[in-house]
């Protein structure tokens, strides 16, 4: 159980091999076993980068988004920085792994198939233990609150993290109206939010195309949705997209580094808007 007292980590490593998403080139991540109140870091070039509003990074992870929101998650620390950390993190947060080195080979995670599944499947299969230490949650003395025009995300003080997250892309889009949640189960992670993969609309596909992206992707690789739903695929449930923004928040709300005993309630929010959060969370407690 994700809201279980006591920490966890990897009974043994867990290794994980796929191809970076924006770079085409193949990935490698292995989530090691970590002591009792290490926490969560990644290792890349032989430099431990561990988690903390501190260590967000807002370079883009590739030119082609130099001038828009960020479309992934990334940390840093000095000279080296990894991306796409959101879907790794949401399936140890998910799981309730408090402690764990994500080593990774590449500046980028592996994309798998867009979603957390590959991870948590990985992290199973080795095994999780507990460890003979309590978590110490951060409390919130207040409601922490980040908006943006009808985009938002608050952190209310609760007694165990929980998460929410509306989708709303309007009537005229694909992808419906929804809202999901997440109470902190492990089970009900890896079952239902865990396979939710990453997507975006045909005119975004397009875009990114044209900008020199995906040349190693064939239609039916990712989760492209047009006027008429998916192309060259099919949903896994009715609110795919709505689990994996919910499956975005909860690995983005992990970047702070420590378990916030918060609601965490989001409106049409991104990646950009969970790194507010957590600075915000991060001065709020400081």
């Amino acid at each position: 159980m994700h809201g279980s007292d006591q920490q966890h980590t990897l009974a043994s490593p867990a290794l994980i091999d796929g191809v970076a998403l924006f770079t085409g080139t193949p990935s490698r991540c292995t989530i090691h076993p970590a002591p009792i109140n290490h926490g969560l870091a990644f290792v890349h070039n032989g430099t431990r980068i561990p988690l903390g509003a501190g260590s967000l990074c807002d370079a883009p992870v590739h030119p082609v988004f130099a001038s828009v929101p960020p479309r992934c998650s990334a940390v840093t620390n000095g000279g080296s920085s990894v991306w796409l950390v959101e879907h790794v993190l949401s399936a140890l947060a998910g799981l309730g792994i408090t402690n764990a080195v994500v080593s990774v080979d590449h500046h980028e995670l592996p994309i798998m198939d867009g979603s957390s599944q590959a991870f948590v499947r990985a992290i199973l299969d080795a095994g999780i233990a507990e460890q003979d230490a309590a978590v110490v949650p951060i409390e919130l003395p207040k409601t922490v609150r980040v908006e943006h025009g009808d985009s938002w995300i608050e952190a209310i003080p609760s007694d165990a993290p929980s998460y929410a997250y509306t989708i709303d892309y309007g009537a005229d889009s694909p992808i419906k109206r929804a809202t999901v949640e997440w109470d902190g189960d492990s089970s009900d992670y890896a079952h239902r939010v865990a396979p939710a993969r990453t997507f975006c609309l045909k005119q975004e596909a397009e875009m990114l195309i044209a900008g020199g992206l995906f040349k190693h992707l064939a239609p039916g690789d990712m989760l492209v949705l047009d006027a008429d739903g998916p192309m060259d695929n099919e949903l896994r449930d009715s609110d795919e997209c709505a689990h994996h923004k919910l499956l975005d928040l909860i690995g983005d709300v992990a970047l702070f580094g420590s378990r916030i005993n918060a609601r965490f309630v989001a409106h049409k929010s991104g990646h950009s808007m969970a790194h507010a959060l957590v600075r915000a969370i991060a001065e709020t407690v400081d």
